[in-house]
């Protein structure tokens, strides 16, 4: 399945490459074969990338925190968090490269406490800083009487963060809330009343890995 946000750049996509194959035939055929080739691979590459595989899940689990997002744990560390929550929490985040899925989904059923778009820089994924000096958004969920933060965070190729989530809309577990372009980040903020179940380097999977266990 494809992302609807892959449907109008895969057909411009479709457009630039066919146009430059006729070109190529045209004026110089001794290169066709060469340059269709190339240009089936490049947009197959992109292709790829607004891939949108079905992660429906059989049910809400209330106890859990699932992974938001395809990716690599990079980071599980204790850190204070000084945008909404103002307290010391785990930090776990996922590093998105550009072959993953890159829909971003709700970790959680709650209420939207929070949300803010902040423009930014465009530093790599993994630099510590791009959690608060990158292109990002942050959500704050509540539920169960917790409050769960996440951010997306934009890398050094996404130049785009769609969110499909605000302030006062009623979260459901699994459901998309987002969308980051070409290779990116996203940061949980969990609170002590979780035990991780993630370790540093594990690849995650989008509605399917727990990030976390309610204690």
């Amino acid at each position: 399945m494809i992302h609807k946000e892959g449907k109008k750049p895969l057909i411009s996509s479709i457009i630039v490459l066919g146009i430059l194959v006729l070109i190529v035939q045209q004026f110089i055929p001794i290169l066709f074969p060469y340059v269709l080739a190339l240009c089936l691979v490049l947009f197959l590459l992109y292709l790829n990338f607004f891939k949108n595989p079905d992660r429906s899940i059989a049910s809400i689990d209330d106890d859990v925190i699932l992974a938001p997002a395809d990716g690599k744990v990079v980071v599980i560390e204790r850190t204070t968090e000084t945008e909404y929550l103002n307290s010391e929490l785990t930090q776990v985040s996922i590093f998105m490269n550009p072959l993953n899925v890159h829909v971003n989904r709700n970790p959680v059923s709650g209420i939207v406490k929070y949300f803010k778009y902040h423009p930014g820089k465009f530093m790599p994924a993994w630099e510590p800083k791009a959690s608060t000096e990158n292109e990002r958004t942050t959500t704050v969920y509540e539920t169960n009487g917790q409050l769960i933060l996440m951010r997306q965070i934009a890398g050094a190729l996404a130049k785009r963060i769609v969110w499909y989530i605000n302030t006062g809309d009623k979260a459901v577990q699994g459901q998309d809330m987002g969308f980051i372009k070409l290779g990116s980040r996203v940061d949980l903020f969990i609170p002590d009343t979780y035990q991780i179940e993630v370790s540093l380097e594990q690849k995650s999977i989008g509605n399917r890995t727990v990030i976390a266990r309610r204690k």
